[in-house]
């Protein structure tokens, strides 16, 4: 399943740029039919970031939809992972050498990378996941050639946080990010926001560690990748009472779900749904999924039929683009009364009579 290229050192960065610049493809323009002759020649190309394409989340459900547009519409793909930062400005050039039409960053760590590249490469489509783009002084911009690929993970979070907070037996429930990001705080305030709701609804007053949504502050493991240090905070929210932590962490996730089954505790995993993604279904309640994959596929499926447009594409409970998986071996064990009630949560965010709302929802 992998495809990586790696270059060890940033010393060739800035002459891959010039040449990137000289050497780009005019074919980004072009108009090809999805699915017809001209859609096979047609390159999706996609970068990963720290964690590569089986990272059971966020990086794997953005190499998903690549491969289905590859399947279904006949499109070329080229994808390459990243082990470090130092990865990302060198894979995106390479994959601009390699004549790509569209090449997606997958996270907001690729933000710099894709950016630089888009302006250096005005023919070359761009497509980046989990982040908008910004200046120097962090203001917003829009680049006519990059799209960003959003997620207002917030509303499916509330709903995971109003579960969670209905099935703790211990009274206390916990969340971490791997990052102090945008990408990452938005699932954080939506599962604040669920639990202080299910206290409201019901007269309770269940804890939650690890996010303060009025202070912005809260528990990080610092990356996206040290499994070892999301198998310490957890059992750090362990050893608190919390027996329902939410990991927003990708990779990092699967340290916390090694200390939860240890400790006979449950998670509810991020991304995509951790059931059928991880070996630890047994413990994972539910996900807060991004339809990443689906998301891919639409942006390359519009790409290759000469559709592309910069403007943001943001996922909602009403488009499908975020939403709350099966409780799948939990069905049984979710009491029917509280189904209902966050299905009727659920319905009245996507009539917009229930708002949730998070200072770090894309706008």
């Amino acid at each position: 399943m992998k495809r990586t290229t790696r270059i060890a050192a940033l010393a060739g960065i800035a002459a891959l740029v010039l040449s990137a610049c000289g050497q780009a493809p005019t074919g980004g323009g072009s108009s090809p039919t999805a699915g017809g002759t001209a859609a096979s020649n047609f390159r999706a190309c996609m970068v990963s970031d720290q964690g590569g394409w089986d990272d059971q989340s966020f990086n794997e459900s953005g190499h998903d939809g690549l491969l289905q547009a590859q399947k279904e519409l006949g499109v070329q793909i080229n994808a390459v992972e990243s082990s470090a930062p130092t990865d990302f400005v060198p894979n995106v050039n390479n994959l601009v050498q390699d004549n790509c039409n569209l090449i997606i960053g997958v996270g907001f760590n690729l933000e710099a990378a894709i950016h630089q590249a888009a302006l250096a490469n005005p023919d070359i489509e761009f497509a980046l996941i989990d982040s908008s783009f910004s200046d120097a002084s962090g203001n917003p911009v829009t680049i006519k050639n990059a799209k960003p690929i959003l997620f207002n993970t917030a509303e499916a979070a509330f709903l995971a946080g109003y579960l969670a907070a209905g099935m703790t037996q211990s009274g206390t429930v916990a969340t971490f990010g791997g990052m102090q990001i945008p990408a990452v705080t938005v699932f954080m305030d939506g599962f604040y926001d669920g639990v202080q709701q299910y206290n409201k609804d019901n007269s309770k007053s269940v804890k939650l560690l690890g996010w303060n949504k009025a202070t912005q502050t809260g528990s990080f493991s610092g990356d996206f990748s040290n499994q070892a240090q999301g198998q310490n905070l957890t059992q750090g929210f362990i050893d608190q009472g919390a027996d329902i932590i939410m990991p927003v962490a990708g990779p990092v996730g699967l340290g916390a779900a090694a200390a939860a089954s240890d400790a006979g505790k449950r998670l509810i995993w991020v991304d995509s749904d951790g059931f059928k993604s991880t070996e630890h279904g047994d413990i994972i309640i539910t996900s807060v999924m991004k339809e990443i994959g689906q998301s891919v596929f639409d942006v390359i499926k519009n790409a290759a039929a000469g559709n592309f447009s910069a403007e943001p594409y943001v996922g909602t409970l009403e488009n499908n683009g975020v939403g709350l998986a099966p409780f799948h071996d939990f069905a049984s064990k979710v009491p029917s009364e509280l189904s209902q009630k966050i299905d009727s949560y659920k319905q009245q965010i996507i009539a917009g009579t229930f708002k949730v709302e998070s200072q770090n929802s894309p706008k």
